[in-house]
């Protein structure tokens, strides 16, 4: 052999050979005529250096360029004939001082928390589209105590959703069939309980029926998104999304009212139950983890305080309400995007203060946008802007800082703008307004600090 065998494909480089450096990128090898002569075993040397300069220029000792020459396949016999060196570490050492060190960025890696935007926006239209239920049906229930059963109904299912959809999220980890069992045995106690909390304020009425329906739809719905199958239960909404687009053109009746209300929870059950037994099939973990149930309690309790900020913000500016829930899809993007750029600021900062930052201006990036859509909405509807951009910025921050594990600081500070808000509206409604912004400015405030001062930290998106 005349020289070192090379275990990488040739690449089109070796018609110029070429040798990094320190104080220019890159110069050809001096060949015969340019500059002064080399021959002989130090001219093979050069080509060497010039052949593996690629992978010498990283090494940050010799010992690596020796493992390297090792890779290659020199003997000890070429060493000596070819290159003039004693061994194979009198090469390597000559070799690393041939070759300026060079340290190439590592590739962009692709981002980890890439979010789909359609099936974000998806999400943010099926919690607003079940809604088109009450215009539809409400003319066969409306009466001041059906309206708060359903509320106080409602609040019962978001919150027990939201806790079950996160122990849901927890034993999906040892798999699908897991989750599916959890949904399975809790979906149906949190109607139940939705259900008799209704029942126990509307009493034996035609309400009491919509009551059983809209805690069913919520406890089934929630079973779907939580197995990721958003367009399914789209498709399933469709009989409700067409008598109310029919609504301001013709009257349908009571039966149609009704029937096109039951078909959709018909269908929507019948998803479900499609759902869970393709998922049950899957195979069972061997050792399944099962977490306290105390873990998804404080994500219930924020569910629940949620639910009681935007039902009397909606009290007094529904339409309002109806541009937050729609939001909540691309507020749903934007938590990818946060942990997205964040683990991309880790890349991009060598110091903890300079990424905490990066991380601030993240996060001020990612309220701003928003935001931006909200601010145009209230005013469209008639609503106050700052309640409504303040109540969003609660949200958001609280998902976010629960996105990360951080769950019962979020559910406190809700808890207490929610307890704020209902005492001030109970009690002395004509302050609720001003109460509602004092309150809700309060608790984003708080939690959008919080949120800078834990997840600043380059350990939180580590």
């Amino acid at each position: 052999m005349s020289g070192p065998l090379r275990l990488e494909p040739p690449d089109g480089r070796e018609d110029t050979l070429t040798l990094r450096l320190s104080t220019e990128s890159m110069m050809t090898l001096r060949l015969p005529g340019r500059g002064p002569r080399r021959s002989g075993k130090d001219a093979a040397v050069d080509r060497l250096a010039a052949e593996l300069a690629e992978q010498i220029g990283p090494a940050v000792h010799a010992y690596e360029v020796a493992a390297l020459l090792e890779s290659e396949g020199l003997t000890a016999q070429q060493i000596a004939d070819e290159y003039g060196h004693r061994n194979l570490f009198a090469l390597a050492e000559d070799l690393y001082r041939r070759v300026p060190r060079s340290f190439p960025e590592p590739p962009v890696a692709a981002d980890p928390w890439a979010p789909d935007p359609v099936r974000c926006a998806l999400r943010g239209a099926l919690f607003a589209l079940p809604g088109l239920a009450y215009p539809l049906t409400a003319q066969l229930w409306q009466s001041d105590r059906a309206v708060l059963a359903l509320v106080v109904a409602g609040l019962v299912s978001w919150a027990w959703g939201q806790g079950l959809g996160h122990r849901a999220y927890l034993r999906m980890a040892s798999g699908r069939a897991e989750a599916a069992r959890t949904l399975l045995a809790g979906a149906p106690l949190g109607a139940l309980l939705a259900c008799v909390t209704g029942f126990a304020i509307v009493g034996p009425s035609r309400a009491a029926f919509f009551v059983a329906g809209q805690s069913c739809y919520l406890a089934a719905a929630g079973i779907l998104l939580v197995l990721a199958r958003e367009r399914l239960l789209l498709g399933a909404l469709t009989p409700l999304m067409a008598g109310a687009a029919a609504l301001p053109f013709r009257e349908p009746g009571p039966p149609l009212r009704v029937g096109l209300s039951t078909l959709t929870l018909v269908l929507v059950l019948a998803a479900v139950a499609h759902c869970l037994r393709e998922t049950l099939k899957e195979p069972a973990a061997a050792a399944p983890a099962t977490p306290r149930l105390v873990t998804s309690l404080p994500y219930g309790l924020f569910g629940l305080a949620a639910g009681v900020l935007v039902a009397f913000a909606g009290q007094r500016h529904p339409l309002a309400v109806i541009a937050l829930t729609l939001s909540m899809g691309p507020a749903e993007w934007l938590l990818y995007r946060y942990r997205g750029l964040s683990v991309a600021a880790l890349r991009a900062t060598a110091t903890p203060a300079a990424f905490r930052w990066r991380s601030a201006a993240i996060l001020a990036g990612c309220l701003l946008v928003y935001l931006l859509p909200l601010f145009p909405a209230a005013l469209l509807t008639g609503a106050e802007p700052a309640p409504l951009l303040a109540l969003a910025v609660l949200l958001w921050t609280a998902l976010l800082l629960q996105a990360f594990g951080i769950a019962w600081l979020p559910a406190a500070v809700s808890l207490a703008a929610a307890a704020g808000v209902a005492s001030s509206a109970l009690l002395a409604p004509p302050s609720a307004p001003l109460t509602e912004l004092l309150c809700c400015t309060a608790a984003a405030t708080a939690l959008t600090g919080s949120t800078w001062h834990l997840l600043g930290r380059p350990t939180a998106h580590a």
